[in-house]
């Protein structure tokens, strides 16, 4: 899986790509969390499940960044570890996993207030995917 960061606007963004769709949106959720807190810095110790159902593709890609975005902030946690059990076009079962914030350990970089449809992509390329997506900061 590989991904990097793009700069849009006012706000910034992310490519990733990867073998599966599982992949796929673990890399996503990566990539947003290593834009908003040193990675590094961040330890696996709380787990939370999520499963959530969406139309399609892309519904489900902006469904599981935001519900991550809203476990940080109803939970003040920073997540490190993306367990992507499966996906299909309308379901995605995930364990997460990271650690309540610390001011004294982490380094938090920018805050992301939302996963946004703007642009945003999730297709099957060549023998892989690739998503896209632009964040609201």
């Amino acid at each position: 899986m590989r991904f990097n960061t793009i700069e849009h606007t006012a706000d910034i963004g992310i490519e990733v790509e990867a073998e599966s769709l599982e992949e796929l949106f673990a890399g996503a959720a990566r990539a947003m969390f290593s834009i908003m807190v040193d990675l590094d810095g961040v330890s696996a110790v709380l787990s939370r499940e999520v499963s959530l159902d969406a139309s399609d593709l892309v519904d489900l890609m902006f469904e599981w960044l935001n519900e991550l975005i809203f476990l940080v902030s109803a939970n003040r946690l920073v997540l490190c570890d993306f367990e992507v059990g499966s996906v299909s076009g309308e379901r995605l079962e995930a364990t997460v996993r990271g650690e309540e914030i610390d001011s004294g350990r982490h380094s938090l970089e920018l805050e992301i207030k939302a996963a946004t449809f703007h642009e945003m992509v999730v297709e099957e390329r060549g023998e892989g995917w690739y998503a896209r997506v632009i964040f609201d900061v």
